[in-house]
């Protein structure tokens, strides 16, 4: 299967005010397939089987068409912390997943706290919630990039010393000669 996204705290671009008063609030957005989520909605309903595949439908969404309608839920409606969707699953199942992500849609529609219609994180397509995914990949994999640049350079700056400390003592047999 492709690579999946960590269970991520993202939200629109557009929407950096309502961004960081979300942070300040706590608030852990998530975007789900509206599809998807509104047909495990019904599944539960009829008691129907929850498969992990229908539970990848809703939040993975590189297999969804690039139109498709991404909804916001906020995780606190959760109840507990998970670090990814497959953590969630291991944990959970199929169908505790499933639960779990209307519970925080249902948490989300109920706007616990009062903000503002307009600073609330909107829908957006599934390409656009792509493009968040990778624009956050993107910064992650700049941050380890750096990470491991640092790393570099203090091990070359360890082997200069090593060959300079080296160097010395023989410099001073020369001398003795």
């Amino acid at each position: 299967p492709p690579s999946r996204p960590p269970a991520p705290r993202a939200r629109p671009p557009d929407a950096m005010a309502a961004e960081e008063a979300a942070a300040a609030e706590g608030q852990d957005i998530f975007y789900v397939c509206k599809k998807s989520l509104d047909k495990l909605q019904e599944k539960l309903k009829q008691s129907e089987e929850i498969t992990s595949e229908l539970v990848n439908e809703l939040t993975f969404p590189e297999n969804l068409p690039d139109e498709e309608t991404m909804v916001p839920v906020d995780m606190r409606g959760v109840g507990q912390d998970f670090d990814d969707v497959e953590q969630m699953v291991e944990s959970l199942g199929p169908k505790g997943t499933a639960e779990a992500f209307i519970k925080a849609k249902e948490y989300f529609d109920a706007n616990k706290d009062k903000e503002p219609a307009e600073e609330r994180p909107k829908e957006l397509t599934a390409a656009e919630w792509k493009q968040v995914l990778q624009e956050e990949e993107d910064l992650l994999e700049g941050e380890e990039e750096d990470d491991l640049l640092l790393e570099d350079e203090e091990e070359l700056d360890e082997d200069e010393e090593g060959e300079e400390e080296a160097a010395e003592p023989a410099a001073k047999k020369a001398k003795t000669s």
